[in-house]
């Protein structure tokens, strides 16, 4: 039985196209990276300020007030007492420093992606179009290989923090985008017809019904993209990331097994201390939400 080769590109064709877009990319870089630069500027004053205050501040305000936030979310001595005591062990470890600025990057990064998910969340609730469009985007953003997403970002930028930050922020802030839409399709359609009697516009519904009634599903989706930015720290490293990421990447290429777990369960720890948060502000609000609607 004879097979039909499959037409594909001969070796040549196919090295002369990746040529020509790999020369195009470098053009587009030239051309107008110092442009990029300058707009994405502010993303890192921002960063360095965060970074510069968790760090110069005292250590002890810096815990007071960390402590304070997480007890504003979730209302929990249990999850203040545990982020004291792991906040305390990083800081006796000597890895304090880098777990400020592991949590500025990731402050900074949650920040980005909830002001562009949660409107693109919306967009995508509101039209069929723009959600078929944005959903197969979201499927490649959640599936491409984290590393690629390096590639563009260090060409156009080069190293450092800013490519950092746009690279955690691709890799993370596709459950935000994903969880408003489902939070804001999920509002009964009785409820939005009550609305609509009381004379409410798509502004007012969006504003005082939807969203209030989405808010628990948007929450997880925030702690989603909290937990995958956590994750690409130690990936952002790679390129001149300074945190906690970027000890475990020496322990990978030196083999220092102490170091790597150390720092390794540093990340744990504040990634359970911003879930435990997070999902019990969730919760909270669920809750408030069943008793005016209950």
């Amino acid at each position: 039985m004879d097979f039909v080769e499959f037409p594909a590109m001969s070796r040549g064709e196919l090295r002369d196209m990746r040529i020509a877009i790999d020369t195009a990319f470098r053009d587009f870089t030239r051309a107008y990276g110092e442009g990029l630069e300058r707009l994405f500027h502010p993303i890192q004053v921002l960063l360095v300020f965060i970074e510069d205050l968790l760090i110069e501040s005292p250590w002890i305000l810096v815990m007071a007030g960390l402590a304070l936030i997480v007890w504003g979310l979730s209302r929990s001595w249990k999850i203040v007492t545990g982020t004291v005591i792991a906040l305390l062990l990083i800081g006796f470890f000597g890895m304090w420093e880098d777990t400020m600025r592991t949590i500025a990057m990731v402050a900074v990064c949650t920040l980005i992606a909830v002001v562009f998910g949660i409107p693109i969340g919306i967009l995508m609730a509101r039209s069929k179009r723009a959600n078929a469009i944005i959903t197969p985007i979201l499927d490649m953003m959640q599936t491409m290989p984290s590393f690629v997403y390096l590639i563009p970002v260090v060409m156009i930028f080069g190293l450092g923090k800013v490519p950092g930050v746009i690279a955690v922020v691709i890799y993370a802030i596709p459950p935000v985008i994903r969880l408003t839409n489902l939070g804001i399709r999920q509002v009964p359609a009785d409820v939005l017809e009550a609305a609509e009697a009381f004379g409410s516009n798509p502004r007012q519904k969006l504003k005082d019904v939807q969203l209030p009634l989405a808010l628990p599903t948007i929450m997880a989706g925030v702690n989603q993209t909290i937990m995958m930015s956590l994750a690409m720290v130690v990936v952002a490293s790679m390129i001149g990331v300074r945190g906690l990421g970027q000890p475990v990447l020496q322990a990978i290429n030196n083999q220092y097994f102490t170091l790597g777990v150390m720092n390794g369960l540093a990340i744990v720890a504040i990634a359970i201390i911003f879930d435990r948060s997070t999902q019990a502000y969730g919760k909270r609000l669920q809750k408030h939400l069943e008793v005016i609607h209950g």
